[in-house]
């Protein structure tokens, strides 16, 4: 091993092409070899009253850490569990309803091949993913799913690289096959990520951003237009709702509304806001999703809209910002 390496790019880009190829055919062969045994752990997963819980060691630790959480996310409640922590106390976090899936490429990995035993003896189903068939641990479990690979991508045959995206992949087929067979959708995976951008699309209404109470421009129809410009600059948005005495809109006042009437009279200084007020605005339910009243927006190119309830009274008002700001556009 040289203290300052040097490559040339054609060079590096051969090793990438020849690492992607290696692990790319790895997961081609396991393809094709994929049997009943699969749709057995599929059926195993799905019963499961528990959890599943799975497992690994060093390199194989870090792909079924990453398992369990993709488990988790798509509508299998899964966790991960260190192999050497499960020796010294953490297998006390399995019970007989769960599912454990031991994951070791040699398939004698000694940590694993400890607590299986025990974990028998509970009443745990067992899934074993090793690249060997005559393992230990592949004979152990109740069913066994073979991730061998031809070759590993590193050049020695050493290091872990296309044994372990095998499987990865292998995890992420088990989790798909869940997924699909649960009716997993949209609104379940948005529940399970609600932090990120789906789960603001999908669990965000338009109640959560609109503006109201004291922060909502109202008028009524007999109102002065320069009173009304007051309401509107101490409101920030732009706009007033021009409403009736039962608190139904009858129309808003905007700066276009404003522009328009200047170019019209010039001088509005007599003038209310009947006067100019567009007629109709666009409203929604505060229940209709947030990203719904945007997709509207967009479409009428409109910057505000009314949240109105079942009997017409006004409840809110959106401004494109708010749903910016929201993350929800």
């Amino acid at each position: 091993m040289t203290d300052h390496p040097t490559t040339s790019s054609e060079t590096a880009l051969a090793s990438a092409r020849r690492t992607l190829q290696i692990e790319s055919q790895g997961i081609l062969d396991l393809s094709a070899r994929l049997d009943d045994g699969f749709a057995r752990v599929v059926a195993m997963l799905l019963a499961c009253r528990g959890r599943v819980v799975v497992s690994g060691i060093g390199k194989t630790g870090h792909i079924a850490r990453k398992i369990a959480a993709t488990l988790a996310s798509t509508g299998t409640p899964a966790f991960f569990v260190h192999a050497a922590e499960a020796v010294h106390g953490d297998l006390g976090m399995i019970t007989r309803d769960d599912v454990l899936i031991a994951i070791s490429y040699s398939g004698s990995g000694q940590e694993l091949l400890t607590i299986l035993p025990v974990v028998r003896r509970m009443g745990a189903g067992l899934v074993a993913i090793t690249g060997n068939p005559q393992s230990e641990l592949a004979q152990l479990a109740d069913i066994h799913l073979d991730a061998s690979v031809a070759q590993e991508a590193c050049p020695l045959n050493l290091a872990p690289t296309a044994s372990t995206t095998t499987a990865l992949a292998l995890g992420d087929a088990l989790a798909v096959a869940c997924l699909e067979a649960r009716g997993f959708g949209p609104q379940d995976f948005a529940r399970s990520h609600p932090g990120g951008a789906l789960g603001r699309r999908l669990l965000t209404h338009v109640r959560n951003v609109m503006r109201e109470g004291d922060a909502l421009p109202v008028v009524a129809l007999d109102t002065p237009v320069s009173q009304a410009l007051e309401v509107m600059s101490a409101k920030g948005m732009g706009m007033t709702v021009v409403c009736d005495p039962r608190h139904h809109p009858v129309g808003i006042f905007t700066d276009g509304d404003l522009r328009r009437l200047i170019a019209r009279y010039g001088d509005i200084r007599s003038l209310t806001v009947e006067a100019g007020m567009t007629r109709s605005p666009r409203s929604i339910n505060p229940d209709a999703l947030a990203v719904e009243a945007a997709r509207q927006m967009d479409e009428l190119r409109l910057n505000h809209m009314l949240v109105l309830d079942a009997d017409g009274a006004l409840l809110g008002a959106l401004h494109m910002h708010d749903l910016m700001a929201a993350k929800v556009v």
